[in-house]
């Protein structure tokens, strides 16, 4: 396994994070006989930053990161995350608490402000959360106080300046570069990175004609997206949300190996993934202008799972995606079944896109 300095925690972590977002399941459970082994057979590898929160895997991903950490807490770098942004102080610490009951430990290693952005950040963390998160810190709760983060560039670069956090996690792959040049801006502040979502949320770890074979001796895309992230030098970690112990090893023989991939191979995935995106043609960019449906159809969800089909050749994960939430559809996020052709939407649109066309495209090719 291959290490690396946590930007100023000073932490040295392994390359490979286990993200424990997508453990197996069984019923409303997480399948402890799968799962504890999964994590057990990373950390014997040599992993040795494991990440939850509340939230994950029906509020009991915590639990199962506790159960798994007996015997190996002194090895073990743990990150969890507080999503509460309120003005009731009492609400915050009472997560804090039952984050270090849940997971079993006195103090937690990596403890996050939950996908913050520029509002979050300019409204609750400098008036207030920061003040929680010092004296948490001061009274030895938590080691090092950082955050996950879900915005755009510009709000990327807020977040660091405001100087409040440690280390930072955040999405990047080879189909989202979007925050690249301002992820070496905070390398440089020497931020710890930490990057979640490396094969795209699991789209990358699907097949894809275009995709696969780009790269001489890389011939499935799950590796190809691990070491296109584990090739920037400014990140220092990748989280893989593993759900199989196949996943775990072959994620743990990527990382062990570490070939980076050289300056051309990169290049040539970005020529590609750029080809293919104009190829496509103008697509959602999911302003979210064509909302509200009148019919209640959720037009940037489904485009999203559409387009990363028809533009990447993913469409086995596209379905997966598209049956699990026709299973959970609810009033105001319906699927594309339930457009009228009304043509409102289009109305609206700013790219101008055929909209009623592609969901009716997506209605066929993904039901």
């Amino acid at each position: 396994m291959n290490y690396s300095t946590l930007g100023r925690t000073g932490l040295k972590v392994s390359r490979l994070g286990f993200g424990a977002m997508r453990l197996p399941m069984k019923g409303d459970k997480i399948d402890r006989a799968l799962a504890i082994p999964m994590i057990h057979y990373a950390f014997e590898a040599g992993v040795n930053y494991i990440d939850t929160a509340v939230g994950y895997c029906n509020e009991d991903s915590q639990v199962v990161v506790g159960e798994a950490l007996k015997g190996w807490r002194d090895k073990v770098i743990v990150s969890t995350k507080n999503h509460y942004y309120g003005e009731d102080e009492k609400e915050w610490w009472k997560n804090l608490e039952n984050s270090l009951s849940r997971i079993n430990v006195q103090c937690i290693d990596i403890y996050n402000t939950h996908g913050v952005n520029k509002k979050t950040l300019g409204e609750s963390v400098a008036p207030r959360v920061i003040k929680w998160l010092k004296k948490a810190k001061d009274q030895g709760m938590i080691k090092h106080i950082c955050t996950s983060f879900h915005d755009n560039a510009d709000g990327l670069r807020a977040v660091v300046d405001s100087d409040f956090y440690d280390c930072i996690t955040l999405q990047y792959n080879m189909l989202n570069c979007e925050l690249e040049d301002t992820i070496a801006y905070a390398h440089d502040k020497n931020m710890g990175i930490v990057v979640m979502g490396p094969v795209g949320g699991g789209s990358l770890g699907n097949p894809s004609d275009v995709l696969s074979a780009l790269v001489p001796g890389v011939k499935r895309v799950p590796e190809l997206a691990l070491r296109f992230v584990l090739s920037n030098s400014n990140v220092d970690i990748a989280l893989s949300g593993m759900s199989t112990m196949d996943q775990v090893k072959e994620n743990v023989g990527i990382w062990s190996d570490e070939k980076k991939l050289l300056p051309t191979e990169i290049t040539l995935i970005n020529e590609q993934v750029n080809r293919l995106k104009k190829i496509a043609g103008p697509g959602c960019t999911g302003c979210g202008y064509c909302k509200p449906c009148p019919q209640g159809v959720d037009i940037p969800g489904v485009l999203s799972i559409y387009n990363n089909a028809r533009v990447y050749g993913f469409w086995e994960h596209a379905r997966e995606q598209y049956g699990s939430w026709v299973k959970r559809e609810s009033e105001g996020n319906k699927t594309a079944s339930w457009c009228k052709e009304c043509g409102e939407c289009e109305k609206k649109c700013p790219q101008k896109i055929p909209i009623v066309e592609q969901l009716k495209d997506a209605c066929k090719r993904l039901s």
